[in-house]
């Protein structure tokens, strides 16, 4: 009677002073040298086996998706599909949020019960939970179109929330560029309460061009053409996404500024920078400016709809307003239609008029 498998474990040969793989074969022991006599090594040795017999083991073809594990979903996607994006970090941060709840589950469990009741585990905001799940549906997608398993399963997503509205009156802004600026003297020595090198910069920055808190930290000098006065916030090689970057005039006021700046960076560097280094995120710096500021559910993005809502209401067309902040028509007017001067003036017209 063949010996039952109790899969591949690892054994210690003192006589050749290395680790042993050891497994069950058709009935029989079978062994191989892990090549090492460290454990940690070994252990990594064992798991390399283990996942090359695995992946041996498996039915040629589509597999059912109670017979795909999800997290074989997910590496796939992240392998092949993630690596190519212009974003891979975003795709990155929703996996290792998805994993502790999904990683004993396979393709087949996934329900609109077992995800709601991830909405509910995740206990992040919609908009969060939304975007993680998506990242789920798109892999199990992906798994089903590189023909890995038969059937896709339908992902619940959590409703998408509403586009905020918080826009800054021009004295609101007035006050946080100042709190950013603004310097506290401690023992005798000057610290900025919230990094005043490249804050205001950023802040401003924002306000004016209506770019993305990514494509600003991301900005480096060759995309910068101060004798053109012309800002390419695409850099090069970047993918074409549904998050568009704009090409656009400096303003003159920015000018000042950034020369200033261009001062102190260098050929190739990044315009928000610290010491010569780049800037990685403005969370906190820019949430402390906000608090000094006494100014409430203000983000980064809010600089971006601060710029569309004020050119709009200085009644600056839709479709250039469009072309400034890189994003379509639709969502322009859907966004800022409601501000500018001309908002339903031919139907208020036709509503004053008096009827024959």
């Amino acid at each position: 009677m063949p010996r039952p498998n109790s899969g591949a474990y690892l054994t210690f040969r003192a006589d050749r002073g290395c680790y042993y793989i050891n497994w069950t074969e058709d009935g029989r022991s079978r062994r191989r040298s892990a090549g090492t006599s460290e454990r940690a090594a070994a252990e990594a040795s064992l798991a390399e086996f283990i996942g090359e017999r695995h992946r041996r083991s498996r039915p040629a073809g589509p597999r059912h998706p109670a017979q795909f594990p999800i997290t074989e979903a997910l590496d796939l996607y992240a392998q092949q599909h993630a690596l190519t994006t212009a974003a891979p970090e975003r795709i990155a941060y929703a996996i290792e949020a998805l994993l502790p709840y999904w990683q004993e589950s396979a393709v087949g469990d996934v329900t609109d019960e077992t995800c709601r009741g991830y909405t509910s585990w995740r206990a992040r905001s919609a908009g969060t939970v939304r975007k993680e799940l998506g990242v789920l549906r798109a892999a199990i997608n992906f798994a089903q179109k590189r023909g890995r398993i038969t059937t896709a399963p339908h992902v619940l997503l959590p409703d998408k929330p509403e586009g905020r509205q918080r826009w800054l009156e021009p004295w609101e802004a007035a006050r946080l560029v100042a709190a950013a600026r603004r310097v506290r003297s401690i023992a005798g020595k000057d610290y900025a309460t919230s990094a005043r090198g490249y804050l205001p910069l950023f802040i401003l920055l924002a306000l004016y061009t209506g770019a993305r808190k990514e494509a600003l930290l991301s900005l480096r000098w060759p995309q910068v053409d101060l004798d053109r006065r012309q800002i390419d916030f695409n850099p090069p090689g970047r993918k074409r996404t549904s998050k568009g970057r704009a090409v656009i005039p400096i303003p003159r006021r920015l000018m000042v500024l950034l020369r200033l700046a261009r001062r102190r960076g260098t050929d190739l560097g990044y315009v928000l920078q610290q010491d010569g280094e780049r800037i990685l995120d403005v969370k906190r710096s820019f949430a402390r400016a906000c608090r000094d500021a006494g100014l409430a559910g203000v983000t980064p993005h809010t600089l971006r709809h601060t710029c569309g809502t004020w050119k709009a209401q200085d009644g600056v067309d839709l479709w250039q307003v469009a072309g400034w902040l890189g994003q379509s028509h639709a969502r322009t007017t859907e966004l800022y239609a409601h501000h500018h001067p001309a908002y339903f003036e031919a139907a208020l017209k036709a509503a004053d008029r008096r009827r024959k």
